[in-house]
């Protein structure tokens, strides 16, 4: 659950990409970075792994302040997606907010998205999670490739249509569907948020404005 600072009325808030290997969660970030305006993040910094690498920034690096002076700050991290690095896929996991899960669209790679996906359930339960309460949204990546070489729309749709989580299709690579993921993201995390910290009630701020405040609008 996010810090919750009482003597420096700081509220901070940890969201994740996670995912299976080279499936764009790197490019997500970036991307991400580069569509938010100067004033709402900080630097992109890199945690080298063998063969894979952690990135995370801070969002809002000087916060927002709610109606009742509080600052909320938010972090972003990535995790590695090879398995040897499942330890630090944990640690980067724990404390989350919220998650969003870069699946690869193409066909070749259906198998290791279904591990990937059920790697991140393993985890968030070993790190203390409640996985069927964890804000969660769904992307599917690389849009951009030829239509023989991935999954349609409609069979991804049928595939997760039981599933509870938005589902997002994008390109990080040229930037769609980024900004929206974490913008479904941001909803899913308020609620959790409303109801341990009373956002809307102590703090005046409510869904809209705090997605809003976040993103730029």
């Amino acid at each position: 659950m996010a810090e919750f600072d009482e003597v420096n009325r700081k509220i901070t808030i940890k969201l994740v990409y996670y995912g299976p290997a080279q499936s764009g969660k790197t490019t997500n970030l970036m991307r991400l970075h580069d569509l938010l305006a100067p004033d709402l993040k900080g630097e992109i910094m890199t945690l080298e792994t063998q063969n894979d690498r952690t990135l995370f920034f801070d969002l809002l690096p000087l916060g927002f302040k709610t109606p009742s002076g509080w600052l909320v700050k938010l972090k972003l991290f990535t995790v590695p997606g090879q398995v040897a690095h499942d330890a630090t896929r944990k640690a980067v996991l724990s404390r989350a907010d919220g998650v969003v899960f870069v699946a690869d669209s193409q066909r070749s790679q259906s198998v290791n998205n279904a591990e990937a996906f059920q790697n991140l359930e393993e985890n968030v339960r070993r790190v203390g999670l409640d996985f069927s309460a964890l804000p969660l949204v769904v992307q599917f990546n690389k849009r951009d490739l030829p239509a023989a070489q991935i999954l349609s729309e409609g069979e991804i749709s049928q595939r997760w249509a039981q599933a509870p989580w938005p589902l997002v299709f994008s390109s990080a690579l040229i930037g769609d569907g980024v900004k929206e993921t974490f913008a479904r993201l941001l909803e899913q995390v308020y609620p959790a948020l409303d109801k341990h910290f009373s956002l809307r009630e102590t703090h005046g701020v409510d869904q809209q404005s705090f997605v809003v405040a976040v993103t730029g609008g």
